[in-house]
């Protein structure tokens, strides 16, 4: 957690989680693992794994990829996260039909189940 990020009650970080400077995170907010939320944030909504946002209102740009290699995690491990993100975020799919899309034809990974089980047990909804 950076200099001055406000985490509301009940939040939950996940591990390897950053919290940029400034970032303002509601309560009842999960910010999943190896995610970065950048400086000024407005975080009303879950944040997913392994995800870079920002803005205000905060909505995902992309991987955490040097997040992703500073942890270890693998190529293939990048490259199916890259798809799931294009999945979810660029083909204008229901969050239902996309997840279904992701357990079809992505690689059953460790951080895709990871990924798929965060947004299934989403309350809030997460920053799109």
């Amino acid at each position: 957690i950076i200099s001055m990020a406000a985490l509301a009650g009940h939040v939950i970080l996940e591990d390897h989680a950053i919290v940029g400077g400034l970032s303002a995170v509601h309560q009842f907010c999960r910010i999943g693992t190896m995610s970065i939320i950048g400086g000024c944030a407005k975080i009303t909504r879950d944040v997913l794994p392994y995800m870079l946002v920002d803005g205000n209102p905060a909505e995902t740009r992309s991987i955490n990829k040097v997040g992703l290699e500073r942890n270890g995690v693998s190529e293939e491990a990048q490259a199916a996260l890259r798809q799931a993100h294009r999945i979810l975020f660029r083909e204008g799919l229901t969050i239902p039909n996309a997840l279904t899309r992701i357990e079809q034809t992505l690689p059953q990974l460790p951080e895709i189940r990871h990924l798929v089980e965060f947004i299934r047990t989403s309350e809030r909804g997460f920053c799109r």
